[in-house]
Order: C-alpha cells, then structure tokens, then sequence
C-alpha cells in the first residue's frame, strides 16, 4: 500500500470556523456581562456575592450570593426576551444545579441544613433584568 501525501492541511482556519468561533466567543462574552449585571442587582439589594461560576463534580452555579445567613443559587439565562431566556432553562439543568448546590451546601457548616432557594436571573436583549426568585423550589 501506496502513502499519499496529502493535498490539503487541515490546520488552517476556514471562514466558517473562525465564524463559530466569533460567535463562541461573543457569546461567552455576552453570558459573563450578564452574570455581571446580575450580581450587581443582587448587591444593590443587599445580597453578597459568594461565589461565581462555582463548579462542581455535578454541575455549574451561574452565581451564589448569601443573602444574611441563606444562600442563593442563581442561573442567569440571557436571550432577545424574557420568555425565550426564561424557556431555555432544562429540567436537566435543573438537576445538575441541584447537585453543584448539594456540594456546595456540603461545604457549609450547617451543610444541607443551611437555608437556601434557587432563583433564576434573566437578562433582556436591552439588558434588563428579571428575577424569578424560589424559580424552581427549595431545599
């Protein structure tokens, strides 16, 4: 059997990579501005900021702020509305934020028996921000 040197690299970008990967990127940009803007609406409500981007063997929190001596585990979802950002949020994604939360709690010194709800942020294509709070139950 014959080796054929190949005739083509594959190594370069094609227009259409570096176009998912602009898109990727403005994306990840846009989600870590709307997270931003959302703790900031927690603290000018008197929340502090916990943890951001906490990442469990289970999951990923969005935000934890404390709010006196409970905690708030909030999903940011970002889209053109407040209906589509709001119907992005899988009942799947609800589990494994439950999960990451179970861990995090595990690390608290009242551990599962700390006081917590699930809220869930969502940010408008303008920017504005809607808090469903206790969006998807408590523990």
């Amino acid at each position: 059997m014959t080796a054929f040197p190949l005739s083509k690299t594959f190594l370069a970008a094609t227009p259409v990579a570096d176009a998912r990967r602009r898109r990727g990127k403005r994306a990840y940009l846009s989600g870590q501005a709307a997270e931003a803007r959302v703790a900031r609406d927690y603290e000018q409500r008197g929340l502090k900021l916990d943890q951001e981007r906490y990442r469990g063997s289970r999951g990923e929190i969005d935000l934890i702020m404390r709010d006196g001596a409970a905690l708030v585990f909030i999903e940011v979802k970002q889209s053109r509305t407040f209906d589509a950002a709001a119907e992005s949020l899988s009942e799947r994604q609800m589990r494994r934020i439950y999960g990451a939360a179970e861990e995090y709690l595990a690390r608290e010194p009242m551990g599962q028996l700390t006081e917590a709800r699930f809220d869930v942020a969502l940010v408008d294509g303008q920017g504005a921000v809607k808090v469903l709070e206790n969006a998807f139950g408590g523990f």
